[in-house]
């Protein structure tokens, strides 16, 4: 394997590297929904990107390329990465907090994980057509380039993940309240 190897080839692939890994890593940890899966998607992908740097280096976005070995790594390796990680649903602490503004921080804090937990309950194509699309802002073309597929397909993906999105994430209570994505109710066993 032939790494990168030279003075100058190796001092752009080091501004490559600085440019493109907050980029990478933000799409990785959507993707996987965890940040030492994203870390190891990142690494992964950097190294891939190593071996062809000669010809990646003077592509007109080579960052747009490195998205989508990330991509293709990502939705490849989601069943192999299950499999390796046990599911823990995490058991949610109440306290009360101390004021108004640690209320709004935790609520904050407690509505991006929930966030983070239902799209990790997504199939990992759908995942990556609303990472790519509604995160990384990449018009329809460009995600249907990244993940092989036809326009239409990233449209409909992206329909399908939203409304099984819309499905997964707590509704509101009649009191106001989300109800929690760890805990089931007794009506969601009896519609089964």
């Amino acid at each position: 394997m032939k790494l990168v190897r030279g003075g100058l080839r190796r001092r752009q692939f080091e501004a490559f590297i600085a440019d493109a890994t907050d980029v990478l890593f933000r799409a990785g940890h959507l993707m996987t929904g965890d940040a030492g899966s994203a870390e190891d998607l990142v690494q992964e992908t950097f190294i891939r990107v190593a071996r062809r740097w000669d010809r990646v280096r003077v592509m007109d976005h080579p960052v747009a390329y490195a998205r989508r070995v990330l991509v293709n790594l990502a939705v490849t390796e989601a069943e192999r990465r299950s499999r390796q990680r046990a599911e823990l649903a995490p058991q949610p602490t109440w306290s009360e907090p101390a004021d108004q503004a640690a209320a709004g921080a935790l609520s904050e804090v407690e509505v991006k994980a929930e966030f983070r937990w239902a799209l990790a309950k997504l199939p990992p194509r759908e995942r990556a057509v609303l990472v790519l699309r509604y995160w990384a802002d990449l018009p329809t073309a460009e995600v249907a380039a990244i993940l092989g597929c036809s326009a239409g397909t990233v449209k409909s993906s992206a329909s399908r993940g939203a409304a099984r999105l819309a499905r997964v994430l707590p509704q509101p209570s009649p009191a106001g309240n989300p109800a929690s994505p760890y805990e089931e109710s007794e009506s969601t066993h009896a519609d089964r």
